[in-house]
């Protein structure tokens, strides 16, 4: 009897130590590149939260905010290799290992939030997440980034011709260096972190990201002209290390998925709420706003065709067919 209870005591013990165990409490470290208070800060605080109501408690995710374990890059590698459990990166960031990814990020693609929600939240972007395993990475949901507009300390960009010769930050996806090349800037590539020091030391002269963003980098204290482009849209995409996904119990996975999906109405909340108000607050500051008449986005859109005819042969003319196709749909509905 002694040799049985100290058996049953042992394997308690040891499932204690198995993530997903029952009753096993789980730990996980969450990757955010922005400030807690971004949009992006804000959607992971929730998650969190969810994540912990959704567990009874069992399941602990800590927040690492601001860069702190890492840009991007690197801290997608380290969920591929399992040392940090959670993040969430622009889908651009994975664009080198799952190519279909690209159609996120074709300028000028979208116009309005009705579109994007209904690409990434249907068939299309379901598609997209069930190539993530393959690379050692689990998607949850979409979040939002936002329509990305350009800043940059020379003049405000008005016309195609005002990108002319513009030293303008890039991420290290090809795609967008070439969105950057076809408007007539050259592309510089550079991290989120490293954004504002080359900003202020006019290392380069502009960069494009969303207003909300904009503000959470306190960019208007280093550039000078907004001008509101929206030449491409951005998606964040939270993150699970699939070494540590399969360490979970189907229920803890689903709790995971839930806690994404709802945090995303939250947190795509935020992110609209604070495009509008981070365009005031950064007027007020002293950046110059400018719109983009429409008939100049045309001229833009038209001179990025290059761009589309390259990239829509490598995502595949069948998956572009299908998002520009279901696109046009959602406009003819207006």
């Amino acid at each position: 009897m002694k040799m049985q209870l100290a058996a049953a005591t042992l394997a308690l013990a040891a499932a204690a130590l198995v993530p997903g165990a029952a009753g096993a409490q789980i730990t996980g470290k969450f990757a955010v590149t922005l400030p807690e208070k971004s949009h992006q800060g804000q959607g992971v605080a929730r998650f969190i939260e969810l994540v912990d109501q959704k567990s009874g408690g069992r399941i602990k995710i800590k927040g690492f905010y601001s860069g702190a374990l890492g840009n991007d890059v690197q801290v997608t590698s380290a969920l591929q290799g399992g040392t940090v459990e959670f993040t969430v990166p622009q889908t651009t960031t994975l664009t080198g290992m799952v190519k279909e990814m690209e159609i996120l990020d074709f300028p000028f693609l979208f116009e309005s939030e009705k579109e994007v929600d209904t690409i990434l939240d249907g068939p299309i972007g379901k598609r997209l997440l069930d190539k993530l395993p393959a690379v050692g990475l689990v998607g949850l949901a979409y979040w939002e980034n936002g329509f990305f507009n350009a800043t940059n300390s020379k003049h405000p960009i008005r016309r195609v011709e005002d990108f002319q010769g513009l030293k303008f930050r890039s991420i290290q996806a090809k795609i967008t260096q070439e969105t950057i090349r076809a408007l007539g800037a050259n592309p510089v590539p550079l991290a989120v972190p490293e954004l504002y020091t080359a900003l202020e030391t006019r290392t380069i002269d502009g960069q494009g990201t969303p207003t909300a963003v904009i503000a959470a980098l306190k960019l208007g204290e280093v550039q000078k002209y907004l001008s509101l482009t929206k030449h491409s849209y951005g998606a964040f995409l939270p993150l699970v290390s699939k070494k540590f996904w399969d360490k979970l119990s189907e229920a803890d996975r689903k709790t995971l998925v839930d806690a994404a999906v709802e945090a995303r109405t939250y947190q795509r909340q935020v992110a609209r709420e604070q495009a509008q108000s981070a365009q005031a607050k950064l007027a007020a500051g002293g950046m110059q706003v400018n719109d983009i008449a429409p008939a100049e986005v045309l001229r833009m859109r038209e001179r990025v065709q290059p761009v589309w005819n390259q990239f829509s042969k490598e995502v595949g003319m069948d998956l572009f067919r299908e998002v520009t196709g279901e696109v046009d749909k959602i406009r003819k509905q207006k």
